[in-house]
């Protein structure tokens, strides 16, 4: 496997977790290359990148005007549509 594979930057769910809980802990403090800095654990910047988009892609993260990494997604609100009667999912 050559070191520009996508699999040499595929993040652990363990990775994944500590970069959502960080983010959820300090929305709208940092800038995605200070966010990494701050990390307790820093992975390789690239995988980083990888989980920051991934983040973005399923709703969970967006960056504001000034660059900074916020929090957005909130799981209660999702299960208060999805109880809604006249809400539909296709």
């Amino acid at each position: 496997m050559s070191a520009s594979s996508p699999a040499a930057h595929s993040p652990t769910l363990v990775t994944i977790r500590m970069v959502e809980d960080f983010i959820r802990e300090h929305s709208g403090e940092y800038r995605r290359k200070a966010l990494w800095m701050k990390l307790p654990r820093r992975p390789m910047y690239q995988t980083f990148k990888t989980i920051i988009e991934y983040l973005m892609e399923s709703g969970k993260i967006a960056i504001d005007a000034r660059g900074r990494v916020c929090w957005i997604h909130n799981p209660e609100l999702v299960q208060q549509y999805l109880a809604r009667d006249g809400l539909r999912i296709r």
